[in-house]
């Protein structure tokens, strides 16, 4: 069994390269795991810690509804692996008693838990990717008119 550890999203940066990258914390902000995003994903994320509704349903949006539609519910959001410097997760959802795990690229999933309000977690394996907190946070996320 993945032994979990529960994380939040402290910002959405750009690095030096002009990649945009979310920043994932354990909930003491002594750790930061970066995970680099695509520009789409960096705006659906940060439209999300904004709480910014757009005027008609991006993909995430959708997904909450289909599954709210359905009397399903977002457990949570893992953060499994990385293999070849590319991150993998999964959604665990429940609807009508029965439980799915469904595979998804990290920043999807951060996406839908920030809409439905669900955790978010990383397998312990992953800490040796973090950083120290200190040492990477150093700029406020930026508006979503800075993310294109």
């Amino acid at each position: 069994m993945l032994k979990l550890h529960e994380v939040k999203v402290k910002a959405v940066t750009m690095d030096e390269g002009g990649e945009f990258q979310v920043l994932l914390t354990d909930l003491e902000e002594k750790n930061v795991l970066p995970i680099h995003i695509g520009p789409f994903e960096a705006q659906a994320i940060v439209m999300a810690l904004q709480d910014k509704i757009p005027p008609r349903p991006m993909s995430h949006d959708l997904l909450k509804s289909l599954c709210s539609g359905l009397n399903g519910t977002l457990e949570k959001v893992v953060i499994t692996d990385i293999l070849n410097d590319t991150f993998y997760a999964e959604l665990y959802l429940t609807c009508k008693g029965q439980n799915y795990v469904v595979d998804s690229r990290p920043s999807d999933a951060i996406a839908l838990a920030l809409r439905c309000n669900s955790s978010i977690y990383m397998g312990l394996k992953l800490i040796e990717f973090t950083y120290d907190y200190d040492d990477i946070i150093k700029e406020e996320p930026p508006d979503d008119e800075d993310v294109h």
